[in-house]
């Protein structure tokens, strides 16, 4: 796998960094997302204890935090400004963002009620006095906190703890991988287990996501070929990775003679030496992606069966042909 890093600045352009090692602290695991309200993709419910919250295990009533005044004799909405940094003193995240503000009690439902949601990089709302939870998601990125409204103007920034991620890879020896051919399953690790973070992913797609470790897997084709590994994802940063597929397109052939005519209707099954069958097929020129192996090829032909062993090595595309005078 070869990985480097860019240093993320959104207004400008991209500025390179020093690659990160390939040694991943096995205690920096990627946050699971804040819980979510059903009708934003999840539910309401709190991933450590089990209650019935809003995002980031917000009660239904105000917090126990110290007394605040009593505006709840103003109902006149109040101007409210909401940003977005990657660090402290960073700059704003000048786009993509899209902002939901909930109530911190359920409705009759059950559901926290979404009160309000801007996709500008900086919202601007109004809001009645009172305690909210803001959430903030930005690609596959997400951050949430409690909020209070007060009379006159309010202004809440978010530092999200967001980098990003832009996957590819290649056939051993840099042989390309056509990008039809190619995806990415993004997995993080959360208190019940393996949490699916996105999937089907393009090769060169930017994804960004809070900073933390990620498991990934590479799929080229549909069958066999998989690969797998761990990346960390840098506040602040683009970390840009590729790996590497030890695999080969296979295209298959029955043909009366060495170059000859391929036949057409041929029923393909392709087999491992356990005798699993992992690919079958219709035609004269199927074709699949297989990772480095020996296989058994078969070809029925009416009431007739050919069949071929063959290797498979990581390379360019090869054809098999099998031969009906050979039998």
């Amino acid at each position: 796998m070869r990985l480097r890093s860019l240093l993320l600045l959104f207004v400008l352009a991209f500025g390179a960094t020093p690659a990160f090692g390939q040694e991943i602290d096995e205690t920096l695991v990627a946050p699971v997302p804040p819980p979510r309200p059903a009708d934003f993709g999840g539910t309401a419910q709190s991933a450590d204890s089990g209650d019935e919250t809003g995002p980031d295990g917000a009660s239904d009533g105000p917090d126990a935090g110290p007394d605040r005044p009593d505006f709840s004799g103003i109902t006149d909405p109040q101007p409210v400004t909401l940003s977005a940094r990657l660090t402290d003193d960073g700059p704003f995240i000048p786009d993509g963002l899209v902002w939901r503000v909930f109530d911190t009690r359920t409705d009759e439902t059950g559901e926290l009620a979404l009160v309000a949601k801007s996709e500008d990089a900086t919202a601007s709302l109004s809001l009645p006095p009172g305690e909210y939870i803001m959430h903030v998601a930005y690609g596959r990125a997400q951050a949430s906190d409690t909020m209070f409204v007060e009379p006159g103007p309010n202004t809440h920034t978010i530092v999200f703890e967001v980098g990003g991620l832009r996957l590819s890879a290649m056939i051993s020896g840099d042989v390309p991988i056509p990008s039809d051919l190619l995806r990415f399953d993004i997995y993080s690790n959360g208190p019940n287990g393996r949490v699916t973070v996105a999937e089907d992913v393009a090769a060169n797609e930017l994804i960004h996501l809070n900073a933390g470790i990620y498991s990934i897997t590479s799929r080229f084709g549909s069958v066999n070929a998989v690969v797998r590994t761990e990346l960390r994802v840098e506040p602040g940063q683009i970390t840009e990775a590729t790996l590497y597929q030890k695999a080969a397109q296979v295209a298959l052939r029955l043909v009366s003679e060495d170059g000859g005519e391929a036949i057409a209707d041929v029923e393909w099954t392709i087999k491992t030496p356990q005798g699993e069958t992992i690919f079958s097929d219709i035609g004269a020129f199927p074709a699949t992606v297989l990772a480095e192996g020996d296989y058994l090829a078969l070809a029925k032909l009416g009431e007739n069966v050919y069949n071929r062993e063959f290797e498979v090595s990581a390379g360019s595309p090869r054809e098999v042909e099998i031969l009906t005078t050979v039998y």
